[in-house]
């Protein structure tokens, strides 16, 4: 009898534990998403490394990947692997620019393998996701509170997402995203800027100039 309350007990207390966790890392990216959702616009450099021990591919082995990206509300202005991704909040225009090609989509990049696509940066946590406090890392002399979502479906391309917060400003620092295949892909921000001031085209598509230059628009 006293073993079996013992362990209930102790199951209780470790489910109450687990429950402030949670609530903890719900309620630091809250602060995070409130934060950086106010401001009118935000660019963000960013690094992207690959890992997969597997493979033998250690982070490190490979030149980081640059890219960069302007955000406001939910169009952005995508640079990366040698495309643009322009979103105005209706269509999705990818520009290839060695190509000289343009696909047009109806709407935003689908989430259905499970990558975090610019307009759900500061979203995407709230929906799919069990969270847990991770550990807190000194990295270069800034203090990175990691927090770790799990996806809910057991089906997901996505084994974890590791996001790391900034505690002295509260923004995104760094994201991890581990996938099935054992895969681990790393962004880092290298350069972030608020509130700039911004063409009111800034985030439209001008297709005559494309047209121009003899860009082929499907």
């Amino acid at each position: 009898m006293k073993k079996t309350a013992s362990l209930f007990l102790s199951l209780f207390l470790t489910s109450i534990v687990i429950s402030q966790n949670n609530e903890s890392a719900h309620t630091l990216l809250d602060a995070v998403s409130e934060k950086m959702s106010a401001y009118k616009n935000m660019f963000i450099g960013f690094s992207q490394t690959l890992s997969n021990e597997e493979a033998g591919i250690k982070e490190g082995d490979e030149l980081p990947i640059e890219g960069t990206i302007h955000l406001q509300n939910q169009k952005y202005r995508l640079n990366y692997l040698g495309n643009q991704f322009l979103f105005d909040g209706n269509k999705l225009f990818v520009i290839n620019h060695d190509e000289k090609e343009i696909s047009v989509s109806n709407n935003d990049l689908s989430g259905d393998d499970g990558f975090i696509y610019p307009s759900k940066l500061l979203t995407f946590y709230k929906e799919g996701y069990t969270l847990e406090m991770g550990a807190i890392e000194k990295i270069q002399g800034r203090k990175i509170q990691f927090v770790t979502l799990n996806p809910i479906d057991s089906a997901s391309e996505i084994i974890k997402v590791e996001l790391g917060i900034d505690l002295d400003n509260y923004h995104i620092f760094k994201l991890i995203q581990t996938g099935a295949n054992a895969a681990k892909t790393t962004f880092t921000i290298t350069q972030f800027k608020m509130n700039e001031t911004l063409n009111e085209n800034f985030f439209t598509f001008n297709r005559a100039a494309f047209v121009n230059k003899n860009y082929i628009i499907d």
